[in-house]
């Protein structure tokens, strides 16, 4: 999620654009929400990140990737 909003933003990408790619990626916003969101990223870019807001299939696949970079990438700690 943070990759593909970086993406848009290092490609000079609006706020239109961040809010088709938040509907795209189905967030459980509404349309004012994901303007809200959208103005605050124009503002502040986010940092890359690894957890998203996903649905539960993705949400597997997503921390599947997680705890293959704990240990070894700043912020990500592997916990036993």
């Amino acid at each position: 999620m943070t990759s593909g909003l970086i993406n848009i933003l290092e490609n000079s990408g609006n706020e239109d654009d961040l809010v088709a790619f938040m509907q795209d990626k189905n967030l459980p916003i509404d349309d004012m929400e994901a303007h809200v969101i959208a103005k605050e990223l124009l503002i502040k870019p986010p940092q890359l990140g690894y957890l998203t807001i996903s649905n539960a299939l993705q949400w597997r696949l997503q921390y599947g990737r997680v705890i293959s970079h704990a240990g070894t990438t700043d912020g990500i700690w592997r916990i036993t």
